[in-house]
């Protein structure tokens, strides 16, 4: 089943339950599927792979709105980004934890044969095509910068 459909049949339960968190994360993620699917050169489909990268995209600025709310003290609106994320959420791979992501970014180092900052490039690139979205792109950077420098 597509997320397209998986998110219709949620929001149908969400109105009738009145369940306004769920039903705010579902309307802005099949929002940003008619938009992706409306685009030149969709052809009215999307990939699987596009899904992924568009729900990485609605978290990735819902935490950086957070971010911002909780820095101005906006608890009311904090509230409802935190919640919307946990929404949109639910629809991504399971994250992997700083441990395994380290290892992963170990392995693919000691694939490309990278020696030190200067190949940061070549790591990120392959990093993010196999870790994608099972890891934070700041995360896997911050442990790549850190293992390259080492």
């Amino acid at each position: 089943m597509s997320l397209e459909t998986d998110v219709m049949s949620l929001m149908k339960d969400a109105m009738k339950n009145k369940d306004e968190a769920l039903l705010r994360g579902l309307r802005a993620i099949k929002a940003e599927i008619i938009k992706a699917k409306t685009e030149p050169g969709a052809n009215g489909a999307i990939s699987a792979e596009t899904e992924l990268k568009l729900l990485q995209k609605l978290v990735k600025q819902r935490k950086d709105s957070l971010a911002i709310f909780e820095q101005q003290n906006r608890a009311d609106l904090a509230t409802k980004e935190s919640e919307e994320i946990a929404v949109i959420e639910k629809f991504l791979p399971a994250q992997m934890s700083e441990e395994d992501v380290k290892a992963a970014v170990q392995d693919i180092i000691t694939q490309v044969g990278a020696a030190g900052p200067q190949d940061l490039g070549k790591v990120m690139g392959m990093a993010t095509k196999q870790l994608a979205g099972q890891a934070d792109g700041k995360l896997i950077s911050a442990i790549a910068k850190t293992l390259l420098s080492a």
